[in-house]
């Protein structure tokens, strides 16, 4: 990789002058340190991406610049004056706004109310009614004022966050991850209403993993590595796998296809598949239905919030269902529990690694026995035998190249990259039946995304089903054999990926029914292919 002198050395400067510059920051938690020197500077109308794998410093150069903490070291200017952010409310007088990840809004709300919550008392409903109106007009942020928040999709949810910011007038708006949830047509929205605002001299700092977005919206891009600034550049003069391995500080490899196997045996049978949500908000599963073979990689696509978790909790045995509704390798196994189904085959990775994947503060060997308590010579007559239990962490860490400090550290003390590799490491090494799997790349960077979906790849071409629940759609289209969209609980047949374009998904996943009955259709014509070898 190239120093970081040789990626900024005669970059094109904004020709106006700066709005913001942090100069020499630097944030020490006790012996870390998250920042370090770091240099940014952004002129007025300019998208500027900020990059970096999980770790890099990133969150904690952007709460530094929203007032949220305070850096060690280093100046923050402001139109040239130095200015010293106590607080949010410090950061939003200047002109300072942010639209978080995780958006904060009350579901029971409308979304009048959810915008008035965070102005002034002063203002009255009628005011703020013409002013979001006004705001509408003026970058296409169309809202339907009265509907009650947990009614809208995730992309009406950001518009609602984005029109609370924007009625504080921001000069800068920091948006942390702003397609995440989002389909490919409300992207390609919210682009438009970036630029129209950049166009009217609003500054965007725009964090982002998904780098194909990066090149094509943003001017300029900062890199950060272990907390330290390693280029500036214009991302669309250099690849997606450039930005990528100035992140990772290594070259990424491709994902390599795998070589022609039978696909012949339904092993995964879902049919008629209804559950209630035991969320007050949550998604009930509509008449799913779901046929994998082994040798296959299924994809489910779908904007967060659609019924994945739900679908996730009936297939793996967290939640119960008819005992016919799912087909393991022809048994019937919805009556059965997490444990049976594991018995019989089936593995799991969960969303969320720490918590539900794994324990925290339990070691590594310990959370091995999560899933493989019931396996032969882990327990024998109530008995946990911890040396099979270390060996076998060990040959996860030694597969999945699990970087961790010690022998047999914590779960807790491992970056979220790390850890999902040895959660998906554990599951994958017992060559399973049926692996489960929800945003197995959720949150890690580059290299450890690669790692993992090479893993399932090869999983796939020895004969076992896979499940691959995402959010990301390059992944999908990378990886995936056959890809069904679930919206509000209910779930398109799955179609060969070969057919698709991401312009179909995303209409399925914004709930356009059309897709789903050419999914029907496409699937019927390719029924008699079944049992066919294939090649991804």
């Amino acid at each position: 990789m190239e120093d970081a002198s040789s990626l900024t050395d005669g970059l094109p400067q904004s020709s106006s002058p700066s709005l913001v510059s942090l100069e020499r920051i630097s944030k020490r938690f006790g012996d870390l340190l998250a920042n370090d020197a770091v240099d940014l500077t952004i002129g007025p109308g300019e998208i500027h991406a900020l990059l970096g794998e999980n770790g890099a410093g990133k969150s904690t150069l952007v709460k530094i610049l929203y007032g949220l903490i305070e850096p060690t070291e280093g100046e923050i200017r402001w139109k040239g004056e130095i200015v010293s952010l106590d607080g949010p409310m410090a950061a939003r007088a200047l002109g300072i706004g942010m639209v978080f990840q995780h958006f904060s809004l009350f579901d029971n709300l409308s979304v009048i109310e959810n915008v008035a919550v965070a102005l002034s008392p002063d203002l009255s409903l009628d005011t703020i009614a013409r002013r979001i109106r006004d705001l509408g007009g003026t970058f296409d942020l169309a809202l339907d004022l009265n509907r009650p928040v947990w009614t809208l999709s995730a992309g009406e949810r950001q518009r609602i966050e984005i029109v609370r910011c924007l009625l504080q007038d921001p000069e800068l708006l920091i948006l942390d991850e702003p397609t995440s949830v989002l389909t490919p047509q409300e992207a390609e929205d919210l682009f438009g209403t970036l630029q129209r605002l950049a166009a009217r001299g609003c500054a965007i700092l725009y964090i982002s993993h998904r780098l194909e977005e990066v090149r094509q919206l943003c001017h300029r891009a900062t890199v950060l590595r272990a907390g330290r600034v390693v280029a500036t550049l214009d991302p669309s003069s250099v690849s997606a796998r450039h930005l990528a391995g100035l992140m990772v500080g290594a070259e990424i490899g491709d994902v390599k296809p795998a070589p022609a196997h039978d696909m012949s045996i339904e092993r995964l049978v879902v049919t008629g598949l209804s559950l209630r949500s035991e969320e007050p908000h949550g998604i009930d599963l509509q008449d799913v239905g779901l046929s994998v073979r082994g040798g296959e990689i299924v994809g489910i696509a779908g904007v967060a919030g659609n019924g994945q978790s739900e679908l996730f909790a009936a297939l793996s045995g967290e939640r119960l269902c008819d005992d016919r509704a799912i087909l393991l390798d022809g048994e019937a196994i919805g009556h059965r529990d997490i444990t049976a189904r594991r018995d019989r085959g089936g593995a799991f990775v969960p969303e969320e690694r720490l918590g539900h994947g794994s324990v925290p503060s339990h070691r590594l060997g310990e959370n091995t026995l999560l899933s493989l308590h019931g396996a032969d010579g882990f327990v024998t007559g109530g008995v946990v035998h911890a040396g099979l239990a270390r060996r076998w962490a060990a040959r996860i860490i030694k597969a999945f190249d699990v970087r961790k400090e010690g022998v047999d550290p914590r779960a807790e003390t491992l970056s979220g990259g790390n850890l999902q590799k040895f959660v998906m490491g554990r599951e994958i090494l017992r060559e399973p039946a049926v692996l489960v799997v929800n945003q197995p790349t959720w949150g890690v960077d580059a290299g450890a995304a690669t790692t993992l979906r090479q893993a399932l790849i090869d999983l796939a071409a020895k004969g076992s089903a896979v499940i691959v629940i995402s959010q990301d759609l390059d992944e999908l289209f990378e990886i995936a054999d056959r890809i069904a969209v679930i919206h509000a609980g209910e779930l398109t047949v799955a179609e060969p990926t070969s057919r698709l374009t991401r312009e179909a998904i995303g209409l399925a996943m914004a709930g356009a029914r059309e897709h789903a009955g050419a999914a029907a259709q496409a699937e019927g014509r390719g029924a008699a292919h079944k049992g066919a070898t294939h090649a991804h």
